[in-house]
């Protein structure tokens, strides 16, 4: 039974381009593998990428000087070295939404904060509406969302202030792993796996108040990002560490691999 799987060449070169080597750039191992002649006229040239072959109507050359040879040729990122990279990059949409949404909330605190005497009137003025039942609508005193607005109102500058830090400071975290991780930095993904690991504890800590869905694929997300960095990443030497992760993407971006995926 043949197992399906995503083609990451294949997308990566739908939105990228195939990456092709010139003819005059081969030698007589790598010209059959990479280029062929059909007698319709048609010079066919093999994608280093995606293993395609791209038809290309061209005169014949005759007297072409020999090509570097495979040693010389730039194997683009292919197999778990590809694969790598998108779920890399798929982490760092991640870590921007977290930078949106958190920065966003810094604004809004901020603002609020310095705002608050202005808006506590008109605020107040509606919290007592709907606790008299204006319109047949009744509230009940320091619940839901007028509650928590409430709370706002009362609490300190300071807090306020302190609060907005915290979220700014956090959003900025998280840029800085969304940047690192989309141009696959190994730092960002040790910054990322470090954060990440510390946060998993007032997530869980919150689960034990209260279980939403959002809680619960925040947290399922964090670990499997978590256990994603570690285990294939290698990081903090395990399983052979950087050598053996860079030895692993070398495997997938040689002239061997190449020759091994020949259609």
């Amino acid at each position: 039974m043949a197992r399906h799987r995503w083609n990451f060449e294949l997308l990566t070169c739908a939105t990228s381009g195939h990456v092709l080597v010139a003819p005059a750039d081969v030698d007589e191992r790598t010209g059959p593998l990479l280029v062929r002649r059909t007698e319709d006229g048609l010079r066919w040239q093999r994608c280093l990428r995606c293993d395609v072959w791209i038809p290309t109507r061209a005169p014949r050359d005759h007297g072409e000087t020999p090509g570097p040879g495979p040693a010389d040729i730039v194997i683009p990122e292919r197999g778990r070295a590809l694969r790598d990279r998108y779920v890399l990059r798929l982490i760092a949409l991640d870590r921007l939404l977290h930078f949106l949404l958190l920065g966003t909330a810094a604004v809004v605190v901020f603002a609020f904060t310095a705002d608050r005497a202005r808006l506590s009137d008109p605020f107040y003025r509606v919290v007592d509406a709907l606790q008299n039942g204006v319109g047949g609508v009744g509230a009940r005193p320091g619940t839901g969302l007028a509650g928590e607005l409430e709370k706002a109102f009362q609490a300190s500058s300071s807090k306020l202030w302190l609060l907005g830090a915290a979220l700014a400071a956090y959003a900025l975290l998280e840029g800085v792993e969304a940047v690192g991780l989309w141009r696959a930095r190994r730092w960002a993904e040790y910054l990322t796996f470090v954060a990440t690991t510390i946060l998993l504890v007032p997530e869980v800590w919150e689960l034990t108040g209260r279980v939403t869905v959002f809680k619960v694929v925040a947290l399922v997300v964090n670990i499997a990002v978590v256990v994603y960095l570690l285990h294939s990443k290698r990081l903090f030497g395990l399983r052979g560490g950087l050598r053996a992760h860079q030895r692993e993407r070398q495997q997938d971006m040689s002239w061997e691999a190449v020759e091994r995926a020949t259609p």
